[in-house]
């Protein structure tokens, strides 16, 4: 049960060619958007498309392989974790940041 504590499963679309970035030592990091849909019916009968957006990072050889394969617009499942961090703007407000770590990505166009 221990690795059902924080686990993260989607599919959906990418919102927009994955933003990477080399780090110190030859790390890569990418962040991108996935767009998940979920569908329902209105009092009227209409098909209503619920469409979520989430914000994702990945590390490393999963973010080396994202960097390589992974385009706006292309269908991907992903698995991770979800993880919430802080930081100040240029205001010295704080703000918050809801993001899944993504450990896995299967591309499936």
């Amino acid at each position: 049960m221990n690795t059902l504590k924080n686990k993260v499963q989607l599919i959906g679309n990418l919102g927009n060619d994955p933003e990477v970035k080399d780090l110190e030592g030859g790390k890569k990091v990418a962040n991108f958007s996935i767009a998940t849909n979920d569908y329902y019916y209105n009092k009227q009968g209409d098909k209503i498309t619920d469409t979520q957006w989430h914000n994702v990072v990945a590390w490393g050889k999963t973010a080396e392989i994202i960097e390589k394969y992974a385009n706006k617009g292309e269908k991907v499942a992903i698995e991770g974790k979800l993880t919430t961090r802080s930081y100040d703007d240029k205001e010295g407000n704080k703000r918050y940041v809801t993001e899944v770590v993504c450990h896995e990505i299967l591309l499936m166009n």
